[in-house]
């Protein structure tokens, strides 16, 4: 029996839902809490854990599903997985001086410093809207964290914190870009299956994390995170309960991710992720009081939030160029959701994914 429309969209929606929340909520506990008076400071240890389930995973369902037969450009893809791992530790380690709240509106404005390299290096235009849309992130990020209210004693050091989100923005724009050459990559090597070859949703997924994962492991040996950071966790073995728990959240919420991604397309998409980020945050602030915000910083929030439902407007407003159900999305539509999605998944399109 063929299931209905709304019950795959519950389903969907509520596999993205709980599982990048329960992914957030772990993940602010490990760096926000204290350990017996120490704080996690392992950022590349937690990234060797997260992207080596991913990679897992990413391998399981190879091994399950099949892959697509295609030749991956495994040079570009390692470099791109360097990067948006490069990213997720820009943005981890900016927990540890920033709250909940201010990390996840920075991150919300991935499409500023995009949109910036469109215009200077690409060439590229852009409509009124989306013009609004990026003033409407910067002034509502802007307002967030310059009417904030006074760190209290031992506080946090949010200079550092915003210099690090900073960092993170710019490695998911570099990412944005190898991810284009990933996939000029793959149509090269495989001139005989068709004009835009693309790999299954499993693979993607391995590729990606199998890289960043190796990239860690060396970042972490390098730093000495690796052997600090494992006597961290025997002294206080939830830290490394949480990592693992959610980093399969994260696992897991990939999947829901291209699940949306054939049965509905991009739009739909957008508006459950920007949804979760909304909820996320505001959960975040009523369950911590060390987040409680300013009237102004709400301000704030809600010009950010009003600008990344603006970008579900606009794309409600043109005619669909996806097929429905089972299609893989149009390349341009995964590349702008590659833009706005959450780090815990880089979207690519992919062949195949409606057998997850």
């Amino acid at each position: 029996m063929q299931i209905p429309r709304w019950a795959q969209l519950a389903i969907g929606a509520g596999g993205i839902f709980f599982s990048f929340s329960y992914f957030a909520v772990l993940q602010e506990d490990v760096y926000k809490k204290t350990y017996g008076g120490e704080y996690f400071k392992y950022t590349f240890l937690a990234l060797v854990a997260e992207r080596g389930v991913n990679a897992g995973i990413g391998l399981l369902g190879i091994c399950l599903f099949g892959s697509s037969g295609l030749i991956i450009p495994k040079k570009d893809i390692f470099i791109s997985g360097t990067s948006q791992m490069l990213a997720m530790a820009g943005s981890n380690e900016a927990l540890r001086y920033v709250s909940y709240p201010t990390q996840v509106l920075g991150k919300s404005c991935k499409l500023v410093p995009v949109m910036a390299g469109g215009l200077v290096i690409g060439g590229k235009t852009f409509s009124a809207l989306e013009y609004v849309q990026v003033l409407l992130l910067t002034i509502g990020v802007c307002v967030f964290n310059l009417f904030g209210s006074k760190k209290k004693k031992g506080g946090e050091d949010s200079t550092l914190g915003l210099a690090l989100i900073g960092f993170s923005l710019l490695m998911d724009a570099v990412t944005g870009g190898l991810q284009d050459k990933v996939k000029k990559g793959t149509k090269e090597l495989n001139p005989e299956a068709g004009e835009k070859p693309v790999p299954t949703m499993h693979e993607s997924m391995f590729w990606t994390n199998i890289s960043g994962f190796l990239t860690a492991v060396v970042l972490a040996f390098a730093t000495g995170q690796m052997f600090d950071g494992i006597a961290f966790c025997m002294r206080n073995p939830e830290v490394m309960n949480a990592i693992m728990i959610y980093s399969l959240a994260s696992a897991v919420g990939q999947n829901f991710i291209y699940y949306m991604i054939t049965q509905f397309g991009p739009l739909e998409l957008t508006a459950v992720t920007t949804l979760r980020k909304i909820f996320t945050t505001l959960y975040s602030v009523f369950r911590n009081p060390a987040n409680r915000l300013t009237e102004l910083q709400w301000v704030g929030c809600g010009l950010v939030f009003v600008g990344m439902l603006l970008d579900i407007a606009a794309s409600a407003c043109k005619p669909s160029k996806h097929k429905p159900a089972a299609a893989a999305p149009a390349q341009g539509e995964s590349e702008k959701q590659g833009l706005l999605e959450d780090d815990e998944v880089e979207l690519a399109p992919t062949k195949g994914a409606a057998r997850s």
